[in-house]
């Protein structure tokens, strides 16, 4: 990973940067950035897994329904300095939705659930930082997944980070209301 020195950058500068192949994020405005990671099947069926799980949670939910995002959604969680990242599952309230515009490519606004999966390529530095990033936003409920070991690492303000095992439950609550499932369905 580099970190550039120069002036802060705005999400805007951000999303007009070339499309090269580089993994680009911001930190309280300084670009950090890296090779894009190859994904992998573990990966990628996590991904779906955890996708499919909230969505057919939020199908049972009342309107107006927040969404689901995947693939690194691009989302600011803070301004002046910005902070824009890519999240692997995100999911968004109908309040912060309804702020966006036809014309948006990244959410404005802090998620309730960031889901992060580990890859092979991610450093410890990168998820600590993003996490503390998320934490420092105001994100109510982070999820680090860790396909190798088969555990979920769960943040919250305030909170001593929680492990779930695949004999546990993995609960969203009281963020998703009713959310909890076996923790073994991320892996399936």
């Amino acid at each position: 990973m580099s970190v550039a020195t120069a002036t802060r950058m705005t999400t805007e500068e951000l999303i007009a940067l070339p499309d090269d192949g580089m993994e680009r994020w911001l930190i309280r405005g300084e670009l950090r950035e890296k090779i894009m990671t190859k994904r992998n099947r573990f990966h990628s069926r996590i991904m779906v897994r955890v996708a499919h799980l909230l969505e057919a949670w939020l199908e049972r939910q009342p309107q107006p329904r927040g969404t689901v995002l995947c693939g690194e959604a691009g989302v600011c969680l803070k301004r002046d300095p910005d902070t824009t990242v890519g999240i692997d599952v995100v999911y968004v309230a109908p309040q912060v939705i309804a702020r966006q515009t036809q014309d948006s490519t990244i959410i404005d606004g802090v998620p309730i659930l960031a889901v992060e999966i580990l890859s092979p390529s991610d450093t410890h530095e990168e998820i600590s930082e993003k996490v503390e990033s998320y934490l420092d936003a105001g994100v109510a409920l982070i999820w680090i997944i860790d396909p190798r070991r088969q555990t979920t690492t769960v943040y919250r303000p305030g909170a001593d980070p929680e492990m779930v095992n695949v004999r546990q439950e993995l609960s969203a609550e009281p963020h998703l209301p009713g959310f909890r499932i076996p923790a073994a369905r991320v892996f399936e």
